[in-house]
């Protein structure tokens, strides 16, 4: 099994601005993220950007650079550029690595890449990770995907899901607030990362958003909106999180920091 791993890259961000190319334990944030997904079966790794400042820097340490126009209107949108540009076959595999996570464990990249191949009858594979906290279930920046018996995705949510009713239903005050999640209920949150076929990205964005990706702000809606299979797995290793704030950011700093130092 052959794919193309594919870096996305944005300058912007409205919490972190400049975030691919802050100082990560002495490399930028995004050589890291590079590095990891190097260390995975990818045959080809590429940086995807619509930034100069970005291409310069991820050129100097070595990296295969695609720059992209700036005004797609999603990630997904971004990558299908990508691979055109590449000429990539129809049926080659490309795998979408989030270019804000320096930890991201290269067999994840492996694992949703061989899950799409051996999931023919899906057009995307993705990962979900077990919840525990009761707080995880009912923050709404914890996308919960809920599947059939087959591992296909049946919603993605920002709230929670599957919502037991009985459970989680408030009292006649209104006041009830569960300390712990229930028993037998397996709670999934969704991991940012994806498998493609390049015919599926070519025909993705021929569509109009969805009205479901509209109200979560999901664009995965827009694929099973249009009738589309996701295969969901649970990520065979524990997945760290990204960075998306300040405080993400100084807390992954000092682990590096921390792992350098032995």
């Amino acid at each position: 099994m052959s794919f193309t791993a594919i870096i996305p890259a944005r300058y912007a961000s409205s919490r972190l601005p400049g975030k691919p190319l802050l100082d990560l334990a002495g490399k930028p944030m995004l050589q890291h993220v590079w590095q990891q997904t190097c260390l995975s079966d990818a045959e080809r790794v590429v940086i995807a950007t619509d930034d100069q400042r970005i291409a310069d820097t991820a050129a100097q340490f070595g990296a295969e650079v695609c720059m992209t126009a700036a005004d797609h209107p999603s990630g997904t949108d971004r990558l299908q550029e990508v691979v055109s540009q590449l000429n990539l076959a129809k049926t080659a595999l490309v795998v979408n690595v989030q270019g804000d996570e320096p930890m991201i464990p290269p067999e994840l990249i492996n694992q949703v890449a061989a899950n799409l191949a051996k999931n023919t009858q899906a057009s995307i594979a993705t990962l979900s990770e077990k919840i525990t906290e009761i707080e995880a279930v009912f923050n709404p920046n914890n996308v919960k995907v809920v599947t059939d018996k087959n591992g296909l995705a049946l919603y993605f949510s920002r709230s929670p899901q599957p919502w037991a009713r009985d459970y989680f239903l408030a009292n006649e005050t209104g006041d009830f607030k569960p300390q712990a999640l229930p028993a037998g209920i397996n709670f999934q949150r969704h991991i940012g990362i994806y498998a493609y076929r390049v015919d599926f990205l070519d025909e993705y964005v021929t569509w109009q958003p969805a009205p479901l990706e509209q109200a979560e702000q999901l664009e995965q809606l827009r694929a099973l909106w249009n009738g589309h299979k996701i295969h969901v797995a649970e990520a065979c290793q524990p997945h760290p999180q990204g960075i998306d704030t300040p405080e993400d950011y100084q807390r992954l700093q000092a682990l590096l920091l921390k792992n350098l130092a032995g």
